[in-house]
C-alpha cells in the first residue's frame, strides 16, 4: 500500500490501510486517516491532520508554513475533512496565531493549481475550481462553489450555498444562498439551482428570493431593508443567517449591478 520510494517520518501516524505512492514525502506530526490515497510527488508537512478516504492528487503540498511575516514558527495546523479530493498542484498553508488553523471541510472538491493560504476556514461540500486564489483568514460557507481563476481578498466571507463566477476578483464579503458575478463583482440572483439540487423546497427558494429582493431591489438601504425584513417576515433559520451575514460583515457586502456598469452603493 505504500511505495518502498515514498519517505515517511517516523513519528507520522498513518491508518493501515492508506496507499501511498512513489516520491512522496509525509513529514513528522502528520495524521493520515483510513482509506487514504495519496498519489506521487505530494508534500505533507508537519501539522496536517488528513481525514478519511481522501484523495490527494501528484503534487500537492500540504501545511507548509504560511506565507505571513508576522508567523513566528508557532503550532499551527492543517486539516481536511473525510471524502475531499485535492487535486494536481494544491496548496494549502497552515495557520497563525490568529486562528492556528486553516480547515477544509468534508466532502469539499478543491481543483488543480488552487491555493489555500492560512487560516482560511472552508466548510463542508464545498468545490474551489481550477486556479482559484484564497487570500488568508477567508471563510467559505458550506456547499459554496466558486469557478474557476477567482481570486478572494484576505478577511473575506462568503456564505453558504453561493456560487460565485469564473475569474471573478471578491473584495466584499458575498451573503449565503446568492450567485455573484459581472465585473465589478455584483449581486446576480439567487442561486436558485444550487438550492433546488441540494433540497431545497420551491416555498423556501421563493421565500430566500423575497428576502433578497427587499435588500438589493426596493431602493432601501441596508439597515432599512434588514429592519423592514426582521419586522415583516416569518422567523426562519434562512431569514435569520441572512440578517446575521449582513450585520456582521466586516468588508461589506457585494451591491447590485447596475446598467452603468457600477455598482450601486445602497448602505448607510
Amino acid at each position: 500500500m505504500i511505495h518502498p520510494h515514498t519517505y515517511i517520518h517516523p513519528n507520522a501516524r498513518l491508518a493501515t490501510n492508506v496507499k501511498i505512492d512513489p516520491f512522496t514525502v509525509i513529514h513528522q506530526d502528520v495524521e493520515i486517516g483510513e482509506g487514504t490515497w495519496i498519489g506521487s510527488n505530494v508534500t505533507i508537512m508537519e501539522g496536517a491532520r488528513i481525514g478519511r478516504n481522501c484523495r490527494i492528487f501528484p503534487g500537492a503540498v500540504l501545511s507548509a508554513i504560511p506565507q505571513d511575516l508576522k508567523f513566528e514558527g508557532e503550532e499551527s495546523t492543517v486539516l481536511v475533512g473525510d471524502n475531499t479530493s485535492i487535486r494536481e498542484f494544491v496548496t494549502i498553508h497552515r495557520g497563525t496565531k490568529d486562528r492556528s488553523r486553516t480547515v477544509v471541510g468534508a466532502n469539499c472538491l478543491i481543483m488543480a493549481y488552487t491555493h489555500i493560504a492560512h487560516d482560511c476556514l472552508i466548510g463542508d461540500g464545498c468545490i474551489l475550481s481550477n486556479n482559484t486564489q484564497v487570500a488568508g483568514h477567508v471563510t467559505i460557507g458550506s456547499h459554496a462553489i466558486l469557478a474557476g481563476m477567482c481570486a478572494v481578498h484576505q478577511f473575506v466571507n462568503i456564505g453558504q450555498h453561493s456560487f460565485v463566477a469564473g475569474g471573478s476578483l471578491v473584495r466584499k464579503d458575498i451573503p449565503p444562498y446568492i450567485k455573484a458575478g459581472r465585473q465589478p463583482l455584483s449581486y446576480a440572483g439567487v442561486n436558485s439551482v444550487g438550492l433546488k439540487r441540494r433540497g431545497f423546497t420551491v416555498d423556501k427558494i421563493n421565500h430566500i428570493m423575497d428576502i433578497y429582493r427587499h435588500i438589493f431591489n426596493k431602493g432601501m438601504n441596508t439597515t432599512q431593508a434588514l429592519r423592514h425584513i426582521e419586522e415583516e417576515f416569518p422567523v426562519t433559520d434562512e431569514r435569520d443567517e441572512i440578517i446575521s451575514f449582513i450585520r456582521e460583515s466586516g468588508r461589506g457586502i457585494i451591491k447590485r449591478y447596475t446598467k452603468n456598469g457600477h455598482d450601486e452603493d445602497l448602505s448607510d
